[in-house]
This record gives C-alpha cells, sequence and structure tokens, in this order.
C-alpha cells in the first residue's frame, strides 16, 4: 500500500524562512503569490525559503475546495511545482472559482465536481483522484492548525523567521527582503 505525503511548498534554500499564507482566490494573495519568484531573485535563494501556507478562507465560498486541489496538487506526481501550476492556474482565472461579492454570480450554480472540474481545464492537472486521497486530510489539518497556532486568521499574511510582520501584498519585493534579518 502506498502512502502518500504531500510535497512541502518550498521554495530557495536559504537559512532564513519567509511564509506567506495564501488563499488561492483571494486577489491579495493571488498579488502576493505573482511576486514569489521576483522576491527570490531579489533576496537571494541561497539566502531565504519561501514557504507557501494555505489558508482557507469561509467568504471566499469555494476556498475550501480550491485549497484542497492545491494540497492534492502537491501529493502527485511533481509535487509541489505541480500545485504552483494549479496556483497559477487559479490565479489566472479567479472569477471561475470565486463568487461575485463573495455571494452572488454564476457560481452559485456550481459544485465542488465542476469547481474541480475547471481547474483541471485550466491547469492541466488531473485532481479528481487526489482530491479523494484519506491522506490529503492530514495535510489540509496541518495547514489549519498551523495558522491557528500561529494567530493567523486572514490572507495574505507574512511570517518571518517564525514572526508574523506587518508586510502585505502590496508592498514591494525589496520591502520584503528588507524584514530579513
Amino acid at each position: 500500500m502506498t502512502t502518500r505525503t504531500a510535497d512541502p511548498l518550498f521554495w530557495g534554500q536559504g537559512l532564513q524562512s519567509f511564509e506567506i499564507f495564501l488563499e488561492p482566490t483571494c486577489p491579495f494573495s493571488v498579488k502576493a503569490f505573482r511576486k514569489m519568484d521576483a522576491f527570490l531573485d531579489v533576496a537571494g535563494r541561497d539566502r531565504v525559503t519561501v514557504k507557501l501556507r494555505m489558508q482557507s478562507q469561509p467568504w471566499h465560498m469555494f476556498s475550501p475546495v480550491v485549497t484542497r486541489c492545491v494540497l492534492a496538487a502537491s501529493m502527485t506526481a511533481g509535487g509541489r511545482e505541480t500545485a504552483r501550476r494549479v496556483l497559477a492556474a487559479i490565479a489566472d482565472h479567479r472569477e471561475a472559482f470565486e463568487f461575485e461579492q463573495h455571494r452572488k454570480g454564476p457560481n452559485m450554480d456550481a459544485t465542488p465536481n465542476r469547481i474541480i472540474a475547471r481547474l483541471e481545464d485550466c491547469s492541466g492537472v488531473p485532481l479528481a483522484e487526489a482530491f479523494a486521497f484519506p491522506e490529503l486530510e492530514a495535510a489540509i489539518k496541518w495547514h489549519t492548525r498551523y495558522a491557528r497556532q500561529n494567530g493567523i486568521h486572514v490572507s495574505p499574511t507574512f511570517m518571518v523567521n517564525g514572526l508574523v510582520t506587518e508586510l502585505g501584498s502590496g508592498d514591494g519585493v525589496e520591502d520584503w527582503a528588507a524584514a530579513l534579518d
């Protein structure tokens, strides 16, 4: 029997830790996600490790489904890079996974299966089977517990070397890099 584990969503190899708590459909989280590579280039991939943490948000109505899809993707071939493709697809097609003004619009008639199918179409990643992996539950609970233990309730939130910061998605990557040490 194969035991699956979620591939950590880490990029860079540095000793310093830069954690970003993201909700995949949140426009501010999307903004932060899109800055990750530029930040790694400015801060130095050998100096810092970026760790993405999934932070489901109840006002983003399909948040649990898309968050589960991201973590499910990390348990498939390609691991974290496959999860990154799924995150990028969500970012590029947010309206397909979100309600208008968090409460109305065409997604009122969507089902979780339709959301998964849309995400498979947008990302090119087969997710339906991985979505049902029983081991996925532990990964989801870990991300949730970790955020709560650190007092994080909204996304995006940034933690540098274990400390929550006032950084935001609107800050430049130079500001993010300046927060290291």
